[in-house]
């Protein structure tokens, strides 16, 4: 049986050079950062060197960048040490209906702490619209936080254009009003600069990328205060406490800088195969859609809808044929409710228990899609046969 790996929004595979950065750090080069003699020297000149890497994918300074343990603590330090900090001036965020777990968990934290929270809404293209976050700006608004790419349907949101209304209103007094981004499905699939985007704060982590899991950055724009939320030792420049991964660090940084020398390739690559399978499944299967924004999206995130048929089983029935997708973002599993996303770009909640997410990356290959294209339509049909919606949707017709 083949094995094909359509999940990499979920993860992806670490890439050798990658490992290879990684391995002295756990043999050779095993010292503390913190330590002064030369064992800690060395791993501590790994990390400045990973730090240069990452600020250069983004277009920062390496001080503005903070090593963390991934995605979910980069998004909660920015939020909540934003929150933390500049509270006396105002308690309003911003957000919109479809973050990832990590912001809305965040979110939801600080509106039961008396904080005012607005949810954006985003249509069914799965776009925050500017008129909308102009409308939701108060003066006591101080931060505004809207995802680069979505994590299920891929599409792209306004930043920049978010962050020209947030330095409008900063040039008018309102210094307290701050950016941040998660930006972690699009770091190194599209190209991320955070001068151009005019965020204060952008959440990024290595396994999306190829490089491996349990570790993160989160760029602090220079000046911009927050709040720690991990306490201890005074590590990453009193941002996060705790003893550095210094081989994980590594593994970022290389991650880093192989997307930003590749990115362009890869899009091409991921980008050429999405729109082969997105064509191949509309054409030889009825009753699809697709969600999300067609054009304004990440290269190689396919989500779409299946009528009459549900998400589980068809995710069950492709894993048993060694295909990998999934039916939402993973730090959503076991959830027996729709995905929150397709529930707010106005998918019904049946349609919504009918959507896979396909999500592709550099090492996938044509075929590998062509594998899928000759297996999914059997069993889509085959599950249409036993759904209780299809015999709802037959007697219908029938009447």
């Amino acid at each position: 049986m083949r094995r094909v790996y359509l999940d990499n929004s979920a993860s992806t595979r670490v890439d050798d050079e990658v490992v290879e950065a990684m391995l002295p750090y756990f043999t050779e080069q095993y010292g503390n950062a913190s330590s002064t003699h030369q064992w800690g020297q060395h791993a501590k000149q790994a990390i400045e060197d990973a730090r240069a890497q990452v600020a250069r994918l983004l277009n920062a300074q390496p001080t503005e960048i903070v090593f963390l343990s991934g995605g979910t603590e980069s998004d909660n330090l920015a939020i909540k040490g934003i929150a933390a900090a500049h509270c006396s001036r105002g308690r309003h965020i911003i957000t919109s209906a479809f973050e990832h777990p990590a912001v809305l968990a965040s979110c939801d934290q600080l509106e039961a702490q008396g904080f005012t929270l607005t949810r954006l809404p985003v249509y069914r293209e799965g776009i925050v619209r500017l008129k909308d976050v102009r409308a939701a700006l108060t003066d006591e608004t101080i931060l505004v936080t809207v995802m680069l790419a979505n994590n299920e349907i891929g599409t792209i949101q306004p930043i920049a254009e978010i962050g020209a209304l947030v330095a409008e209103r900063r040039a008018a007094g309102q210094r307290h009003l701050h950016l941040h981004t998660d930006a972690v499905q699009a770091v190194g699939k599209i190209p991320v600069d955070v001068k151009q985007l005019g965020v204060d704060l952008l959440t990024f982590t290595a396994h999306k990328i190829h490089g491996p899991k349990g570790v993160g950055a989160l760029y602090v724009r220079r000046g911009v205060r927050i709040t720690s939320q991990m306490h201890g030792g005074r590590h990453e420049r009193d941002r996060r406490a705790g003893t550095e991964s210094v081989p994980l660090i590594a593994g970022i940084g290389k991650a880093a800088e192989l997307a930003r020398v590749h990115m362009d390739e890869r899009a091409v690559h991921m980008r050429q195969l999405r729109d082969y399978l997105e064509a191949q499944i509309i054409e030889r299967i009825p009753d699809v859609s697709r969600n999300g924004d067609a054009e304004q999206r990440v290269p190689g995130v396919a989500n779409f809808n299946f009528d009459f048929v549900e998400g589980e089983g068809l995710q069950i029935s492709l894993d048993l044929k060694g295909i990998a997708v999934s039916t939402g973002s993973a730090c959503s599993s076991g959830s027996t409710e729709p995905s929150h996303v397709l529930l707010a770009i106005g998918l019904p909640r049946d349609s919504g228990h009918g959507s896979l997410r396909f999500s592709l990356s550099k090492d996938t290959t044509r075929e590998e899609i062509d594998y899928v294209i000759e297996t999914l339509p059997a069993i889509v049909e085959k599950l249409r046969k036993i759904s209780p919606r299809t015999k709802k949707k037959t007697a219908e017709h029938a009447e």
